[in-house]
């Protein structure tokens, strides 16, 4: 089976998913990113990067361009609860943002010392300043300044990672990918350590998956 069509079916389960248990969640999809803005994700790498837009997330990209938190009435005061952000490692950057995160600032040498990666998720939206990274090499995490150098994947791909998710959703154990774990709350799948959550006001209507 090609990698192109391991990706359409991971992703495709964990949606499945998503429609039958976290309705909100899944509503945050945003359509599949233009072709031309992929496109010109790849020739801005190669321009100033030296390396193309790794594949799978090329395919990732026209299965989703990535998300928007959906307005949530009981979230609205303390806005803990971010729709999009379904997956353990945060939530999908889309090309834009992607590129904005990776790509060097005018005038300044690369951050990431020239690693042939391209961030795609992450949990702090502000920055971002961290996350998970695909590579040729497979899926890791990232953070600036200190952990730049992208050498010790977790997963072999992508899809593989989907893949982690869903047995973690479906089969469990809960921590299968370590302290934060899967939970529902208003319609959406969010992930969050038990022992010591993040989450304040939104932990009473929080429930674990398993």
């Amino acid at each position: 089976m090609s990698e192109q069509r391991n990706l359409e079916l991971a992703w495709r389960r964990l949606m499945d998913w998503l429609e039958a248990n976290a309705p909100v969640s899944r509503a945050s999809l945003l359509p599949p990113a233009p072709e031309h803005t992929i496109e010109a994700a790849d020739a801005q790498l190669r321009q100033h990067l030296g390396f193309g837009l790794p594949a799978e997330l090329a395919a990732l990209w026209r299965l989703c361009g990535g998300v928007e938190h959906q307005y949530i009435e009981a979230n609205e005061d303390e806005g803990e609860v971010g729709s999009g952000a379904f997956l353990p490692g945060g939530m999908l950057l889309g090309p834009a943002d992607a590129l904005r995160t990776r790509l060097p600032e005018t005038g300044r040498g690369d951050a990431w010392g020239g690693a042939s990666v391209v961030p795609w998720l992450t949990d702090d939206e502000a920055g971002p300043e961290s996350g998970h990274y695909v590579g040729a090499d497979g899926v890791g995490r990232w953070s600036l300044p200190d952990n730049l150098a992208c050498d010790k994947p977790d997963f072999p791909s992508i899809a593989a990672y989907l893949d982690a998710v869903h047995r973690t959703l479906t089969e469990g154990p809960g921590d299968a990918l370590g302290s934060d774990v899967p939970g529902l709350v208003w319609g959406c799948l969010v992930w969050d350590d038990p022992e010591a959550p993040l989450l304040d006001e939104a932990l009473e209507h929080w429930h674990p998956v398993h």
